[in-house]
């Protein structure tokens, strides 16, 4: 499945990639670096079972071992101290971020209900994507009786592009839905 999208990039995209853009070398063509899937879990400041859960379902959904992201101060407020776990994170790379990719546009997103594409504007200026899902059910590898809360998480696309705009064309080649302006 992943070997598929990567041979495509390296056929297809590449040139079209070096059509649109009048690319000189082969190596300035932009790519995908990595993925990284985070889900905030508030409420894991007084039941530490939540963050469990959250990670556990993380796990299944990028097929890789999440990491617990810890608070870098105390906020009074919301009853945060440093260095407590209140949420986790997924970090893919090679063949692991291309099969999540592939599922995320070809399986998750058409689940989503009321769909019409995403965001093209959600780009930071440097190239990066960033995409917010409301619920981790439209993946088809989370069952959804054995699921205890509906959480979101944040999808972040780093590619090695230098503007938004070779970014948005590269995720267009890759199959990623944008809604028309």
């Amino acid at each position: 499945m992943s070997n598929r999208l990567r041979d495509e990039y390296e056929s297809k995209i590449v040139g079209e990639m070096t059509k649109k853009f009048g690319y000189k070398n082969v190596m300035q063509v932009p790519k995908l670096a990595k993925i990284v899937i985070n889900m905030g879990v508030g409420e894991a400041k007084e039941n530490s079972k939540v963050l469990d859960a959250a990670m556990a379902d993380l796990a299944i959904i990028a097929g890789q071992k999440p990491v617990p992201t810890k608070a870098k101060n105390s906020v009074a407020n919301f009853k945060i101290r440093e260095g407590q776990a209140i949420g986790c994170k997924v970090t893919l790379r090679g063949d692991k971020m291309y099969e999540f990719f592939d599922r995320l546009v070809n399986l998750a997103l058409p689940r989503v209900r009321d769909f019409r594409g995403v965001n093209p504007n959600a780009f930071d200026g440097r190239g990066n994507y960033a995409l917010g899902l409301k619920e981790q059910l439209i993946f088809p590898e989370i069952e959804y009786d054995k699921v205890d809360k509906v959480r979101g998480m944040d999808v972040i696309v780093v590619t090695t592009a230098n503007t938004d705009e070779e970014a948005r064309e590269l995720l267009t080649q890759f199959g990623m839905p944008f809604t028309k302006n």
